[in-house]
């Protein structure tokens, strides 16, 4: 596996964005959002995903010059309107709306219909700590998930994320799908030529499988927790919730409805919403309490989790964001390792779109 400066792998991904016809802007953003999952060692939703949205775009699904809009606003409050653009561009755009309402008034809250598959879902709630904010953000996404007790695919997995500011430790930025395992980990481990972990997926009969291609087959993941035993209806709540403040509240499609991320699986006719959806949030620490007093109890929380003691004395209490941040200092420093796969990948892109991909790192 060979490593790739970061730099240099964003410049190539937003050439391509501008080969799409995507503006400059927009196409930068988004370069910036989808490798910054693999900086921060979230691999399943970063460059390895570029072909997924060219492909979408080729079916018309994306559109490369949205006309992202507001549609309806309260002082805290808005919903967006894509226009079917990258969710890489919408959902940045939703932040800063939702920073610019909580400068103003607090807190500032955003539902988005009609766009698409936003990245990680961590990168939108961090830009609030650039304004020393409180971030929030959550996607539902392709239904691939099951309810507990049953084996129809009904939800997406559905991430939340929220990002904290602190004094002088560390934020505290959590990240994390409403299932057992993000369905890119899938991706990554059938190139990698490995079986999935018994919890992670479930075949065509509702039954515990370690297939890595049993979506493929008509299978389904499993929510949070797995079985009902290990509390998976825990994760169905936690996956729904997702569900009706990204898609009911915006007016995007839910559920079964929401849009498949692969081009080649159609969309599910008689449409309840458009597109997928996202919800965005920020709040000012200062509309609580003193921010400085907030910031420094939460260094004082911190210390005290990372000092707690442990059941084996190898091991150490993490943090949420601890490993994504100490996994983009390093990649940062050593470059992105990228699977041979990838890089073929991402070659055939390149030169789809008359770009060399690797001249790009010489």
């Amino acid at each position: 596996m060979s490593t790739y400066n970061y730099k240099a792998l964003q410049n190539f991904v937003n050439d391509v964005f501008i080969k799409m016809g995507c503006p400059d802007s927009q196409a930068t953003e988004a370069a910036e959002v989808l490798v910054n999952a693999d900086l921060r060692g979230v691999d399943s939703h970063g460059v390895a995903r570029l072909h997924g949205y060219i492909r979408l775009w080729e079916e018309g699904r994306i559109n490369a010059t949205p006309e992202i809009k507001i549609i309806h606003e309260t002082p805290s409050t808005a919903t967006i309107d894509g226009d079917k653009g990258l969710g890489l561009v919408v959902a940045p755009f939703a932040m800063r709306i939702a920073m610019e309402k909580a400068e103003k008034v607090g807190t500032g809250w955003v539902s988005v219909k009609n766009s698409n598959h936003y990245g990680i879902a961590g990168h939108h709630s961090m830009m609030a700590l650039e304004k020393d904010m409180i971030g929030w953000s959550m996607t539902n996404a392709s239904p691939l998930v099951s309810p507990t007790f049953s084996k129809e695919r009904l939800l997406g997995t559905n991430p939340i994320s929220i990002a904290i500011p602190t004094e002088k430790q560390p934020p505290y930025v959590a990240d994390f799908a409403t299932t057992t395992v993000a369905n890119g980990k899938l991706e990554v481990l059938k190139r990698k030529n490995e079986s999935a972990p018994l919890g992670w997926v479930q075949d065509a009969d509702g039954k515990g499988t370690t297939d890595v291609d049993a979506l493929k087959k008509g299978g389904s993941m499993l929510p949070l927790g797995g079985s009902r035993e290990h509390s998976g209806h825990k994760g169905y709540i936690l996956g729904s919730i997702v569900d009706i403040f990204s898609a009911v509240l915006s007016g995007a499609n839910y559920g079964p409805w929401a849009p498949p991320f692969v081009s080649f699986l159609p969309l599910k006719e008689n449409p309840v919403g458009e597109g997928l959806g996202h919800f965005l949030g920020a709040m000012r620490i200062d509309a609580f309490r003193p921010a400085s007093d907030f910031k420094s109890h939460m260094d004082n929380w911190i210390k005290t989790f990372r000092a707690s003691e442990t059941t084996d004395e190898n091991d150490k209490v993490l943090i949420p964001g601890d490993p994504e941040r100490e996994m983009s200092e390093l990649r940062k420093a050593e470059g992105i390792p990228l699977l041979k796969p990838v890089v073929k990948d991402l070659s055939t892109i390149g030169e789809k779109f008359e770009l060399d991909f690797d001249q790009y790192f010489k």
